[in-house]
């Protein structure tokens, strides 16, 4: 659970600093479309940054749970697949990067099951 709570407040902290760095730092900077992009990193970032916190509360209540703990860890690979792949996308403008993309919410799916299953089964 502490694991899961420290990454949702590093992944927090990076969210909003990323976000901000895209609004003031790279407007004007990239064409909007790749803004748009870092954009859409940063939001899912953020949502599944709540993911991590809901993976560590639920966590706390059923610590013996190993879907939650492997939710948890597809939460944050696919914040580094998903969101990570677009922030480099933003930047460089090399457009297959965009295939690693897909990854990223492959794994945000899994987790979101894996959720579901553990809340149905163990819950």
């Amino acid at each position: 659970m502490k694991a899961f709570v420290l990454l949702g407040a590093i992944n927090a902290f990076l969210a909003v600093a990323l976000g901000a760095f895209g609004a003031h730092g790279l407007e004007g900077k990239i064409p909007d479309r790749y803004l748009e992009i870092w954009k859409t990193g940063v939001h899912y970032q953020m949502f599944h940054t709540v993911g991590l916190f809901v993976v560590a509360f639920l966590l706390a209540k059923w610590p013996n749970v190993g879907q939650l703990t492997v939710a948890g860890w597809m939460m944050l690979a696919g914040i580094i697949l998903f969101s990570g792949s677009l922030y480099v996308l933003s930047v460089t403008q090399i457009k297959p990067l965009g295939a690693i993309t897909p990854f990223g919410g492959v794994a945000f799916l899994i987790a979101w099951l894996l959720i579901g299953y553990a809340a149905v089964k163990y819950l």
